[in-house]
């Protein structure tokens, strides 16, 4: 059995980076855990997130869930070492042997910090558990960073979601403020688009995209 643990910088993260893939892991026996790195301030979008998060929750059987409550888009406020002392107490607490983190190139200044602040923690001689580490893709950020080799988004690793990609859709419809229609980023169609091209990549219907950073075998 594995511990999986997903680093979602903003909530829909962890849905668009590795949805399909969460819901393959908790159907092969697969302990899922999540850490939410940010958290909205007005107290209206607060609750609403707060109805949100736990539906998902249920939905996808998260065997525990961690909340950071750095304030979104402020990321860049708070210390490194605030950061990494967080996060490394999740990790301490669930030791996952898989870590997905959001790519280190994403456009949104909150996921490089987090991507920062988070593989600081994956050191083998403090976490000896921790056996493979990837980036996720995730639509809206990922396709926006800067196109040269150096800071592109290139797979090596792909996870068939065929029998996953109606219920990773249907958790993020359950996000209502971050869904929209074709040609936003994050819409319906779009979603299938980069599953479809993905899984043609590797040979299957839908597929999600990841790159492995660390692999200790």
């Amino acid at each position: 059995m594995n511990k999986v643990l997903v680093v979602a910088v903003h909530p829909d993260d962890e849905t668009l980076g590795c949805g399909g893939t969460l819901f393959k892991h908790k159907d092969c026996g697969d302990e899922i855990h999540w850490m939410i790195a940010t958290e909205m301030e007005e107290p209206e979008a607060v609750s609403k997130r707060n109805i949100e998060i736990d539906k998902v929750t249920h939905v996808y059987g998260f065997d525990s869930v961690h909340r950071l409550n750095f304030v979104t888009t402020n990321v860049d406020k708070y210390s490194t070492s605030e950061m990494i002392k967080k996060i490394s107490l999740v990790v301490q607490k669930v030791k996952p042997n898989i870590i997905y983190l959001p790519f280190k190139n994403d456009i949104h200044s909150d996921h490089k910090y987090i991507f920062d602040a988070a593989y600081s923690c994956t050191k083998s001689f403090r976490n000896p558990f921790i056996r493979k580490i990837y980036m996720m893709e995730t639509l809206s950020e990922t396709e926006f960073s800067v196109n040269i080799s150096e800071s592109s988004f290139i797979p090596n690793v792909f996870v068939d979601i065929s029998e996953y990609i109606n219920k990773k859709i249907e958790v993020m419809k359950i996000y209502k403020e971050e869904i929209g229609k074709h040609p936003f980023p994050r819409s319906e169609r779009n979603i299938r688009a980069l599953a479809t091209y993905r899984g043609a990549t590797s040979g299957c219907e839908y597929a999600e995209s990841f790159m492995l950073i660390k692999e200790i075998g």
